[in-house]
């Protein structure tokens, strides 16, 4: 696998569930299609040339010395620590990626700061060593669907769906905190689904995060995507309510909130977006 530097790597993130992140590779063998906003987002400001570019992983191996002069700095003003946003922490069959996430875990750990990670490939069973690795931290995986086609054409290298779950729930079963991002959820023209089948999969899981799908040109064009969206949010808090699980809708899914989605999104602009995008 490629390596590179860089010259920080904890950053601030203002994302609405998270507060400080790291993104420790560039690129992700994953590929999604939907597309990915990473992707998009990173060749926008000119960091990678392309989707073949995209998909070939470049590690950062500097990772855990930037953490060792940043972690005394920032020490006090971070509450948790997200792994990650514009990568995967644990790409699939990607062993040098999922290593350095497991050190970069135990460091920020070791200074008894909590992480919340979130994958589309596999957790080890290592990360069940609470000496070694911290009992309060919290762990996700993203699951939209069931349907093997839809995960071989939106995911193609991202682990299978049964697999993720499996995992997770082993980490769940013996006490850690887990959740699942259910983000971006498709349209029926997209992927025929029974909701409910998709959250009865994860209904051992601690909290729900559902969002739409945005940027993909097929959703825009489904009639009733607005109708589509609330009846999935009301769906999934009806069932988060019946099992006694936390749930989150994300901005922007549900029709009372797309207008507060616009406002906040014109307030983004390419310097702010560019400079996330480096890290």
């Amino acid at each position: 696998m490629q390596k590179i530097k860089r010259k920080s790597l904890l950053y601030k993130s203002g994302v609405e569930y998270a507060d400080y992140c790291i993104n420790h590779v560039e690129g992700c063998s994953h590929g999604c299609r939907f597309p990915c906003y990473a992707m998009m987002m990173k060749k926008r400001c000119g960091l990678i040339k392309d989707y073949n570019d995209w998909i070939k992983p470049r590690i950062v191996e500097n990772a855990i010395e930037l953490l060792n002069n940043e972690i005394p700095r920032l020490k006090s003003k971070i509450k948790v620590v997200h792994l990650c946003f514009t990568t995967d922490p644990f790409m699939y069959k990607q062993k040098e990626v999922s290593d350095l996430t497991l050190s970069i875990i135990k460091r920020l750990n070791d200074d008894n700061i909590r992480c919340t990670v979130l994958t589309k490939g596999i957790y080890p069973k290592v990360l069940t060593d609470t000496k070694k690795y911290g009992e309060n931290n919290e762990y996700a995986i993203t699951l939209v669907s069931l349907d093997k086609n839809f995960k071989d054409n939106f995911e193609p290298g991202a682990a299978p769906y049964a697999t993720r779950i499996k995992a997770l729930k082993f980490l769940h079963d013996t006490g850690l905190k887990t959740w699942v991002s259910m983000e971006p959820y498709p349209t029926p023209n997209l992927v025929k689904q029974d909701l409910n089948k998709v959250l009865n999969k994860v209904k051992f899981v601690d909290k729900i995060i559902f969002g739409k799908l945005n940027y993909n040109v097929k959703v825009t064009e489904f009639e009733n995507n607005k109708d589509f969206y609330a009846d999935c949010a009301n769906t999934v808090t009806d069932f988060c309510k019946k099992y006694g699980i936390q749930y989150h809708i994300k901005y922007g899914t549900q029709e009372n909130e797309n207008r507060k989605t616009e406002n906040i999104f014109k307030k983004e602009d390419k310097v702010r977006l560019c400079k996330l995008a480096m890290f």
